[in-house]
This record gives structure tokens, C-alpha cells and sequence, in this order.
């Protein structure tokens, strides 16, 4: 009796172990790769998987619009086709804030001239 139940349990190790060093592991990276296309907002730097580098400039629920630095040309690529996100680009709240600064940096200038 013992001997037969060696060759099940070493199966069943043997697939838990692939499970813990190949499967799980991708679930997880596939997971992260999602939630960064789901996250990208306008202003972000993306990189394609094949290379291209721009701008994003408009983003719908399956297209991207990413703008290129020269002659400031715009393609739109799928969503999965973003590889990685170079920059993320300000929030909305920080550029609010950043405008409100310089507001009141200038209203200081022209008060003290």
C-alpha cells in the first residue's frame, strides 16, 4: 500500500511546484501589466511593445493615442500594444496647484514693482 501512494504524492508535488515557480508567478506579472494599461492617464510617457516612445494624449476604453515628439504626429495604438510607462505624467490635482502657484507668484511680482 505505501508504495502506491509514493508515485501520487510525488505527482502532486511535483504540480504544486510548477504551479509555485511558473504559474502563479505570470498570473501575477499579467496582473501588474493590467492594472498599469487600466492606469494610464493623458500626459503619460509610454513605450509600445515595438519601440515607439511618446505622449498620451487621448485615452479611450481599447485605444490609446500617443503623441510623437517629432512634427508632434499622433498614432493610436491598442491598449495592449503599451509595453511599459516611461513617466507618469501630474495629476490633475497637482497641476491645479502648480497653476495656482505661479498665479500668485506673479501677483506678488506685479504688487512689488
Amino acid at each position: 500500500m505505501p508504495e502506491q501512494f509514493s508515485g501520487i504524492f510525488m505527482m502532486i508535488i511535483l504540480f504544486a511546484l510548477m504551479y509555485f515557480m511558473m504559474i502563479r508567478p505570470q498570473k501575477k506579472k499579467d496582473k501588474e501589466v493590467k492594472q498599469m494599461r487600466d492606469s494610464l492617464a493623458i500626459g503619460d510617457e509610454a513605450i509600445t511593445i515595438g519601440g515607439i516612445h511618446g505622449k498620451v494624449v487621448k485615452v479611450n476604453d481599447e485605444v490609446i493615442t500617443l503623441e510623437m515628439t517629432h512634427a508632434k504626429q499622433r498614432i493610436e495604438f491598442s491598449k495592449w500594444a503599451i509595453g511599459s510607462v516611461a513617466k507618469k505624467g501630474k495629476d490633475k490635482s497637482e497641476v491645479k496647484t502648480d497653476e495656482i502657484e505661479t498665479e500668485t507668484t506673479d501677483i506678488q511680482e506685479d504688487e512689488d514693482k
